[in-house]
């Protein structure tokens, strides 16, 4: 129903200034904290890895593990009953009086009992340094 005969309705206006208003805010928001950017940038000088192949240390006894149980210590097979013959085995295998590095090289398809084997020798041998040889992507 429409009660209102003979006027003419009004069409709806939309009022600019508040939008206008608005849009200044922002725009002054946005320009103040764009110059105070470059203000805050650091300059970082990175450091590149330009490092080779590390020289072979000739304190460090390097034991080999393999997928089938095998043990390498510098090279030379070994056989042992329990983590004390190897350390037996490490100790003679190290220069009298000095603390080696043991390098640890297990193959991937090793298990972790064989690895904690080697752990365990260095442990009862008294030699405190211990590393893991990695091997880095190869070509297939």
């Amino acid at each position: 129903m429409d009660f209102r005969k003979g006027r003419r309705r009004e069409d709806p206006d939309i009022n600019l200034i508040p939008f206008i208003d608005v849009l200044l805010v922002i725009l002054i928001f946005l320009m103040v904290s764009t110059t105070y950017s470059r203000f805050t940038e650091l300059q970082i000088t990175l450091p590149t890895a330009d490092a080779g192949k590390a020289a072979e240390q000739p304190n460090q006894i390097d034991v080999t593990v393999d997928a089938k149980g095998n043990y390498t210590v510098n090279g030379q097979p070994v056989s042992f009953r329990d983590p004390a013959g190897l350390a037996a085995t490490l100790k003679a295998a190290a220069k009298p009086g000095s603390d080696p590095v043991v390098v640890v090289n297990a193959d991937q398809f090793a298990m972790h009992q064989m690895v904690v084997n080697v752990m365990e020798a260095a442990r009862i041998a008294g030699y405190g340094k211990l590393t893991f040889a990695a091997q880095t992507g190869s070509a297939k």
